[in-house]
């Protein structure tokens, strides 16, 4: 039986991991991470560590694997030949860090622009230093490995067309750049500039609070605001060992399923825009311009909630809260069977869905792939089913899975999943218990504001 974690030398990284992964069968690599010991020399071999996190098959166990690095050389061995995944996991630990990881395909920056100078994730890197980005990169640098893995060689390189796609800014936190080869009009190879998105969340983090950070978790992703309150809130309280109110665990319960269903109603509204469908759009939109009119009277914010703290929430349920909840429901399903009316039997929408854009399982696991996309592809995980938080396995409902692992697969399967979630909201509104909504920790919890007028 395998320990939680382990420290291992590392001389012994590759070995140790191939072991984990065709032997003990942890064949999922969750993240890649470092950790800069530079306050606590005394207490360390040396100065970073390097962490890899794996899961095991049956999505039951995961394992916390740790090596101290060579101060000296800062060399590790790279595991992108034994996962997909550790590809970019690894370009992310160079970037923020300086870790070079020997016989990495592509080690180059990711998060942080081509002229970024330093490491920011460092201890010592000065949180207030802003650097410019004042030159494009090419990309033939990963373009020309990328075609010639394909089988051209330099007289058929030459006879391609090389496109930018973009810069555009697909209503992400940054401008996506496509670089393609094109063969007349078919587009033969793409490597992806991602747009510089990191933003300095993990350092800012660095210089405050745990409950000062709350807010920062809503611009992570803010079409489900409050579910990111909650993991991070979640995490902190179960390292202090608290567990909150079960009227908390409820509230947290129905508001995490509606932030879901607003998240999934933005994912399909645009995917249907994408393939020409506007009226599909406006469905989906006016529901969750309504959820957002009931999360501003509940938290005093629409888009960025800030709603949960640590041991508990910031308010509790307003008056008339049960009724706006089931008013916005109703407006979801008819928006799911409006939209659905216009697609499950359009030729268009399937033929433009349909065996396209397919990740099998197997591509899944490997690139780490989570949440929906994963379930479309045929994986039934379900951390509200397989790790139940918060009472989840007390909730009648199902798990949508796939069957193709295409695009078809990846729309519907957000339908459903709305679906499932309006089943779980209804039946926590039902058996919502009375009581306090914050632990009583007065170390822990701060002080309720009040209005001084």
């Amino acid at each position: 039986m395998l320990k939680s974690d382990m420290l291992i030398k590392p001389c012994e990284l590759r070995n140790t991991i191939t072991k984990l992964k065709n032997e003990d069968e942890y064949t999922l690599l969750l993240d890649i991470t470092v950790i800069d010991y530079l306050e606590y020399p005394d207490v360390t071999q040396s100065r970073f560590a390097i962490i890899y996190i794996l899961r095991h098959k049956d999505f039951k166990k995961h394992l916390v694997i740790k090596a101290f690095i060579d101060d000296d050389k800062l060399e590790i061995a790279s595991i992108s030949d034994l996962f997909y995944s550790a590809n970019w996991g690894e370009r992310e630990a160079f970037d923020q860090y300086g870790i070079c990881f020997l016989n990495h395909p592509n080690l180059k920056r990711v998060l942080n622009h081509h002229q970024f100078i330093g490491y920011p994730l460092r201890k010592d890197y000065e949180i207030t230093k802003g650097q410019l980005c004042t030159h494009t990169e090419d990309l033939m640098d990963e373009m020309t490995p990328l075609l010639k893995s394909y089988g051209y060689d330099d007289e058929e390189l030459d006879e391609l067309m090389f496109l930018n796609v973009g810069p555009s800014h697909p209503a992400s936190h940054g401008t996506i750049r496509n670089f393609v080869a094109m063969e007349g009009e078919s587009i033969k190879a793409c490597v992806t500039e991602i747009g510089y998105l990191h933003r300095g969340f993990e350092k800012s983090c660095e210089t405050h609070t745990y409950s000062q950070i709350v807010p920062y978790t809503d611009r992570l992703n803010y079409c489900s605001a409050i579910l990111n309150n909650i993991g991070y809130c979640k995490a902190i309280e179960e390292m202090l060992d608290i567990d909150i109110t079960p009227r908390a665990k409820f509230i947290r319960i129905i508001i995490g399923e509606l932030n879901r269903i607003m998240d999934h109603l933005v994912c399909n509204g645009a995917n249907l825009v994408d393939l020409g469908g506007l009226t599909n759009f406006w469905y989906l939109f006016a529901p969750r311009d309504k959820a957002y009119d009931l999360l501003s009277k509940l938290t005093g914010a629409r888009l960025t909630n800030t709603y949960t703290k640590i041991g508990g929430l910031q308010f509790d349920l307003y008056d008339g809260f049960a009724y706006d909840l089931s008013e916005v429901l109703k407006e979801v399903e008819i928006a799911i069977h409006d939209s659905l009316s216009l697609i499950e039997h359009n030729k268009i929408f399937l033929d433009r869905t349909q065996n396209v854009g397919v990740i099998d399982s197997t591509f899944a696991l490997e690139a780490g792939i989570t949440g929906p996309n994963l379930r479309a592809s045929g994986i039934a995980y379900d951390i509200r089913k397989d790790k139940p938080y918060y009472g989840y396995e007390n909730f009648d409902f199902d798990v949508v899975v796939g069957s193709c692992g295409d695009v078809y697969d990846r729309v519907m399967l957000r339908f459903e999943e709305m679906r499932q979630s309006i089943r779980i909201i209804r039946q926590a509104m039902k058996e919502l218990p009375s009581g306090a909504i914050n632990v009583d920790r007065p170390d822990i919890i701060l002080p309720q504001k009040r209005c001084i007028w």
